[in-house]
């Protein structure tokens, strides 16, 4: 009996494939062949939840913490977060405008379902970390893709806002640091995008992921420029617990009703055992854990960028965040050389090292730059440079 083929919804065709998981997914067919291949393409970090949070997990459970919470979160963790806004960046925020979701992937698609019309155009620079244009595309509004360079920090400027703001245009969707640049938006460009959006009466989502992985200067959050903003916030990065799906959002207070009623609909709310396991990493011993981690990729960072550049890998800002180190391959002595997607296959299979093609990230970069993560160790990634060494010699 033949099954009936249902037709898939039409918005799908403006979600591209992720080709950072088709590599991820070549590599573990190669490993289970016998290779050795060292993974630099996902962006999560080596380090796992510090020890407090593994114990504060294992108490909540103990006790039986395990049903619904709330859907804005657990009070307790709201007040965490708060208080770490505080300490962290001196920026009073109310805890009844923090939002706990599953993850930065549920904060993005609620800020998405609240704010993006049917239709609607929001800006963002190419390049960018894929999903936020397919959250964008996910409720019917379209991702206008800016082309940001290294003149830009490959991030963008009120001045592109105030060219490329259109009839349908309704915000910005940013992120600092960013996926896959590494590189902040500086504060007096930040507060001249946001004065822009505000003229508009636009919205501006501002992804802040990797603000605990800044390391040249004190990270500034948008929270402090603008009370208006949407700051979307991750437990997977800075605190090292991505499979535990947990994040914040910071919202207007005369949002939070809105996002309330989206996230009871869509999410019921976040991981009861993940949000109790939270509070521990707010505490003085996990946070000391952070700062040493911190410390550790900064030396990746300053390892691996004159590495690459020898290699005639060129890195025309140095990252100041994140974990991503942004490449142009143009000029590696290589035929793939500006290519980018064949050279990272040929990387892949003949160098048993995985790096991502700017292809995922816009069309703006996709044949110039690869992206590098260096979360992984510094052994991996001494040796990864030896092999491209070798592969590009």
């Amino acid at each position: 009996m033949d099954l009936q083929r249902l037709a898939t919804a039409s918005r799908l065709a403006n979600i591209d494939a992720f080709h950072v998981m088709e590599l991820a997914k070549q590599a573990a067919e190669l490993e289970r062949a016998g290779r050795h291949i060292i993974h630099m393409g996902i962006g999560e970090p080596d380090f796992t939840a510090a020890a407090p949070v593994i114990h504060a997990a294992e108490a909540a459970m103990r006790r039986g913490v395990t049903q619904y919470t709330g859907a804005l979160g657990i009070h307790a963790l709201r007040e965490a977060i708060a208080g770490y806004y505080k300490t962290s960046y001196g920026i009073d925020v109310p805890a009844r405008r923090v939002i706990v979701t599953a993850g930065a992937s549920g904060a993005l698609l609620l800020a998405c379902a609240v704010l993006v019309e049917i239709g609607a155009e929001v800006l963002m620079p190419d390049p960018s970390y894929p999903c936020n244009r397919h959250f964008v595309a996910a409720f019917d509004g379209h991702a206008k893709m800016i082309p940001s360079g290294p003149e830009e920090r490959f991030q963008l400027t009120a001045a592109q806002v105030i060219e490329h703001w259109g009839e349908n245009t309704r915000g910005v969707l940013l992120a600092s640091p960013s996926n896959p640049t590494g590189t902040s938006i500086l504060p007096d460009e930040l507060k001249a995008i946001l004065a822009e959006v505000r003229k508009r009466q636009g919205f501006a989502i501002l992804d802040e992921i990797y603000q605990g992985l800044s390391y040249d200067a004190p990270p500034v959050s948008a929270l402090s420029l603008d009370d208006n903003v949407v700051t979307v916030n991750s437990f997977s990065k800075y605190f090292n617990m991505t499979g535990w799906r947990l994040g914040w959002l910071v919202v207007p207070d005369s949002l939070v009703p809105a996002f309330e009623k989206v996230a009871q609909n869509l999410f019921i709310c976040a991981s009861a055992v993940a949000q109790h396991a939270a509070l521990a990493c707010f505490t003085p011993e996990a946070l000391a854990i952070y700062d040493e981690r911190k410390a550790e990729f900064r030396r990746r960072r300053d390892a691996i960028v004159p590495a690459l550049e020898a290699l005639g890998l060129r890195v025309p800002v140095k990252p100041d965040g994140a974990f991503y180190v942004y490449a142009n391959c143009r000029h590696v002595n290589h035929p793939a050389a500006g290519n980018a997607d064949r050279l990272t296959q040929a990387i892949l299979h003949d160098a048993g090292v995985v790096m991502v093609p700017g292809t995922d990230f816009g069309p703006h970069t996709a044949n110039d730059y690869i992206r590098i993560s260096y979360a992984t160790s510094m052994q991996n990634i001494e040796e990864a440079m030896q092999r491209l060494h070798h592969f590009l010699r």
